[in-house]
C-alpha cells in the first residue's frame, strides 16, 4: 500500500491497494488527510514532517490504521501496520508505504514453512534411501535362513523379520511417494475433489459422522493435479474423522467442507487477484498444543497408531499447486485452510 502525501497529510496519490484497505474511492482518498485514517496519528505527523524537512532520508514506525467500515473508525478494530516514510525528489512530498503486520507475519510463516518443507524433503529422501538398501539385505537373508531351517517354531522368527522388513519397506515407499508421483495437470473443479473425498470418508465412517457441504459454486475451474488434491484433502479429512472417534460414537461428530474465494491474496512473495480457500473444519478435541507448531513435520502425530505422514504429504501436494495450508485449533473447533491461486 503506497501513497504520496504532503507534510500536512494531504494525499496526492494512492495505489489501488491503499484504496482497497481504506475501503474508499480514489476521489475520497485524495480529498482527505492521511492522518485522519490513523489512531493516535501524532507520531506519524512528526515523522512525516521530519522526513519532509530533510532531517531523515527515511524513517519507520508502527501504527494502527482505522479498520474500514467500522463506525467512526472504531479504535477497537484497528489494522496494525508497519509504516515506512521516504523522501522524494520533490521536497514538498513524501512517500508513505504501509505493510500489514499480520500479512508480513503470514508471509514470514509461509517462507519458514516452505524452507522447512524443502529441508524435510532432503532429510526424508536421504533417510529413506539409507533404510531401503539394508532392508533388502535383511529380508533376503531371513528368507535364505528360513529355507535352511528344519524346525517350524524357528521359522516363526524369520517370518517376524520378513513381515517387519515389509512393514518398514511400505513406510519408506510412503515417504518417497511425493517425490515419485508425476504432476498430472488438467482442468479441475474443487467441488468434484470435495465430493470424492466426502464419498470416501463416509464409506469409512458410515454412522455417527455428519459431513456437511458449504460450497461457493461460483468458484471457477483451475489447472491442477486432481489426484494429488484429492489425496491432500482426504488426508486432512480422514485425520479429522479419526480424532472424532468419541463424538462419532456419541453420534454428534461434524466435519464441514467449506469453499470460498479470496481477492488480492499474497502467497509467498507473489500477489494473486483471486484465490481459492478450502476449509476443513471439525468439532473435535483440537490439536494438542505440544505439537501444534509441528503438525506438518514428518512422523509427528498426536494420535496413537498414526504414521505422522498424512499432513506432510498434504502440505507437499498443496505447495506443488503454489498454495499454502494452515491450521487453527482450539477445543471444539479445528480448521485446516488450504489456499490456492485461481486464474
Amino acid at each position: 500500500m503506497v501513497a504520496v502525501i504532503s507534510p500536512d497529510g494531504r494525499c496526492v496519490f494512492a495505489n489501488a491497494s491503499f484504496e482497497r484497505v481504506l475501503g474508499l474511492a480514489r476521489r475520497s482518498v485524495l480529498r482527505g488527510s492521511v492522518f485522519e485514517w490513523f489512531i493516535e496519528a501524532q507520531k506519524l505527523r512528526t515523522t512525516v514532517a521530519a522526513v519532509a524537512s530533510n532531517q531523515f532520508a527515511t524513517s519507520r514506525l508502527e501504527a494502527q490504521l482505522r479498520k474500514p467500515g467500522s463506525a467512526g473508525g472504531d479504535p477497537l478494530l484497528p489494522i496494525h501496520v508497519h509504516v515506512i516514510v521516504n523522501q522524494m525528489d520533490d521536497p514538498g512530498l513524501v512517500v508513505v508505504e504501509l505493510v500489514e503486520i499480520e500479512q508480513q507475519s503470514r508471509q514470514d510463516r509461509e517462507e519458514r514453512a516452505l524452507g522447512q518443507v524443502q529441508a524435510n524433503k532432503e532429510l526424508i529422501r536421504n533417510l529413506a534411501h539409507e533404510i531401503k538398501n539394508p532392508l533388502g539385505g535383511i529380508r533376503g537373508s531371513a528368507q535364505l535362513l528360513e529355507m535352511e531351517l528344519e524346525s517350524k517354531p524357528l521359522t516363526e522368527y524369520t517370518q517376524v523379520i520378513i513381515k517387519e522388513a515389509d512393514r518398514l519397506q511400505a513406510l519408506v515407499d510412503r515417504l518417497l511417494a511425493p517425490h515419485r508421483l508425476p504432476h498430472v495437470v488438467g482442468d479441475l473443479n474443487i467441488h468434484e475433489v470435495c465430493e470424492r473425498v466426502r464419498t470416501l470418508v463416509l464409506a469409512e465412517f458410515p454412522r455417527g459422522l455428519r459431513l456437511q457441504r458449504d460450497y461457493d459454486v461460483s468458484i471457477p475451474e483451475f489447472r491442477g493435479d486432481r489426484e494429488q488434491l484429492i489425496q491432500a484433502v482426504l488426508n486432512i479429512t480422514q485425520n479429522a474423522a479419526q480424532v472424532l472417534a468419541e463424538r462419532i460414537h456419541d453420534g454428534d461428530a461434524v466435519i464441514t467442507l467449506r469453499t470460498r474465494t479470496a481477492r488480492q491474496v499474497t502467497l509467498g512473495k507473489l500477489r494473486y487477484r483471486l484465490a481459492l480457500e478450502l476449509h476443513v473444519q471439525d468439532n473435535g478435541p483440537g490439536v494438542p498444543e505440544s505439537i501444534r507448531d509441528r503438525i506438518f513435520y514428518p512422523l509427528v502425530t498426536g494420535r496413537d497408531g498414526g504414521s505422522g505422514l498424512g499432513l506432510t504429504l498434504a502440505q507437499t501436494f498443496v505447495q506443488q499447486h503454489l498454495g499454502t495450508i494452515e491450521c487453527e485449533s482450539e477445543p471444539g473447533k479445528t480448521t485446516f485452510k488450504i489456499v490456492i491461486p485461481l486464474p
